[in-house]
């Protein structure tokens, strides 16, 4: 009965914040194409419209376009409390309890970063083999997002198991289907954080978070006219493994996916610190800084920025290596010092290396067994990855579809590992460090005097740069594909098109986020790539605030 009743109190006070004054402001409101979140708080904080309004907004574009019209599937599940969710933002609000720049702003979650199932979402990597599979708690990421207001609307779809299942197109999974590209009908959405890219782009939540192991932040954002972080491993918890699905305690990290680069700045600051659940966690500064103080232009002037040539030269193509050297003579210009080239000692070393999967394979198989084990429920009864390959093997017409039908080569691959102990794998965690932070990124820096390196995000490979646990990555839109681009076919997606976008790359070393902040930031206020050109007609929602102010819910509220 209490619930029921302070449901009604909260009611109460939204319906007469909302009434008084939502909707009936002179500021016009926000398009939810591009909105940010200080334009979103502002129009919050006039009353122009309330975090209820924003989620019957966002729901109501993701209806328009996830599975009718272009059908995206870019969005697996809404959380069945959003709106009973924003209620309670709006009445705290009111009483001027609002915790900071994401109060009741929606947030769009990647389907492996784990949920209360009691919300009735799934946390499944995209797997029927973990449908209805039961957390034990929130993420520690989705607990820092809802501390700091947010609102949970859903989870993204992805590419299945974070696409680290053998021979998968990028964006899909069993449960969510193809996944496609919002800038050229049935075009690659780039994975593994698929979902979560593509539905920022065009406005299906305000905020969504995504995962990567191996590009799989860098490369969606990209290819989706985003601003993406690959923050340090370790700077955002995954729990220790038992509230992210993982792949690799080595190499996973959680970031923002978002349209600009102040938002990533707010996100990033919501939900990175020190968690005693995941001992990488501890290897952070003890104190978070405010992001939002790197957001000054003007942090170019001066700063030495290396280009990778070795990295880059022939991994690229020719319209993205002329907006390349464009995007140079920007930073030139704005008092930048270009170090060209500034390679790595060890780049052939790393391409040649097999070092990553050595890792990867043997970290997932034990910690893969170990998610599970932490599960309070598993209907599926899959407990470990012999189970995983069993279970796909036995529900073909759900886990392997054509033109998937053969798709598990990296789980047995994995399979066949021997554990953490090994001397392989021991000596292939090793030379990843050595390879990738000592003779590598660090060993550039260092050698250079350089602030950061700079290189087009297609270029971005787990065994040039990305992969080693120090590194930290920051994309953001950098042009797109020229209209006479060949429309080039892939099974089952188109791989290039005409409008496809391509993003730059801002590299550093461990917890150097705050710097790189401000260089992007920087460069994103020169240029303002992502704001010409839109994804194509079609494929954007037409609903806006102004559809949904004033269709609140009346008498016949019950609480459920």
């Amino acid at each position: 009965m209490h619930g029921v009743w302070l449901l009604r109190i909260i009611f109460n006070l939204h319906f007469v914040f909302a009434f008084s004054q939502a909707g009936f402001g002179p500021h016009p409101l926000p398009d939810l194409y591009e909105a940010s979140i200080t334009e979103l708080q502002a129009g919050l904080a006039r009353r122009d419209f309330t975090s209820f309004d924003l989620v019957q907004a966002y729901i109501a574009r993701i209806d328009e376009v996830n599975q009718k019209g272009p059908s995206f599937r870019a969005v697996l599940e809404i959380n069945r409390n959003a709106l009973k969710d924003a209620l309670v933002a709006d009445a705290e609000r009111l009483l001027g309890l609002s915790n900071g720049p994401l109060h009741g702003i929606p947030v769009l979650l990647k389907d492996n970063i784990a949920t209360f199932a009691s919300e009735g979402m799934n946390t499944t990597a995209g797997s029927f083999a973990l449908e209805g599979s039961v957390p034990p708690r929130d993420a520690t990421v989705t607990a820092k997002l809802r501390r700091a207001g947010a609102i949970i609307l859903g989870k993204a779809n992805l590419s299945e198991w974070a696409h680290f299942r053998g021979n998968l197109a990028s964006g899909w999974s069993g449960r969510g289907g193809q996944c496609t590209s919002a800038f050229f009908p049935n075009a690659d959405p780039s994975g593994s954080s698929s979902g979560s890219a593509v539905a920022a782009s065009i406005g299906l939540a305000a905020v969504t978070l995504g995962s990567e192991t191996d590009g799989s932040i860098i490369s969606p954002s990209s290819k989706n006219n985003l601003v993406g972080i690959k923050p340090t491993v370790g700077l955002t918890s995954r729990a220790g493994g038992t509230s992210i699905i993982p792949i690799s305690s080595n190499q996973d990290t959680v970031g923002p996916l978002v349209r600009s680069v102040a938002d990533a700045a707010i996100v990033l600051s919501a939900i990175a610190g020190r968690d005693p659940r995941d001992a990488f966690t501890l290897a952070q500064p003890a104190r978070v800084p405010d992001y939002t103080r790197a957001l000054q232009q003007g942090a170019l002037r001066g700063a030495r920025i290396g280009v990778p040539r070795t990295s880059i030269s022939g991994r690229v193509s020719a319209p993205i290596a002329a907006a390349f050297e464009s995007a140079l003579d920007t930073l030139r210009g704005l008092g930048a010092v270009i170090v060209d080239p500034a390679d790595l000692p060890s780049a052939a070393e790393m391409r040649a290396s097999g070092n990553e999967s050595i890792v990867l394979d043997t970290d997932f198989k034990v910690e893969v067994a170990q998610y599970m084990a932490g599960l309070t429920r598993v209907p599926t009864g899959v407990r470990t990855l012999a189970d995983l390959i069993t279970f796909n093997s036995a529900h073909p017409d759900l886990e392997l579809p054509p033109p998937f039908f053969n798709s598990q080569s990296t789980f047995i691959q994995a399979e066949a590992t021997t554990g953490k102990t090994s001397p392989a794998y021991l000596a292939a965690l090793a030379a990843n460090h050595d390879l990738g932070r000592t003779r590598g990124i660090d060993a550039a820096l260092q050698t250079f005097n350089l602030s950061a390196l700079v290189l087009p995000s297609s270029a971005v490979r787990a065994r040039v740069i990305v992969r080693p646990p120090d590194a930290f990555a920051f994309a953001v839109p950098l042009g797109f594909l020229p209209d006479d681009t060949p429309v080039s076919q892939a099974n089952p997606t188109i791989a290039s098109a005409p409008g496809l976008p391509f993003g730059l790359a801002f590299m550093g070393t461990a917890f150097s986020e705050f710097a790189l902040i401000g260089l992007a930031f920087d460069f994103e206020q020169a240029t303002h790539v992502r704001t010409q050109r839109r994804a194509f007609a079609a494929a954007v929602p037409k609903t806006q605030l102004a559809d949904v102010i004033g269709n609140r819910p009346g008498k016949g509220l019950r609480a459920k």
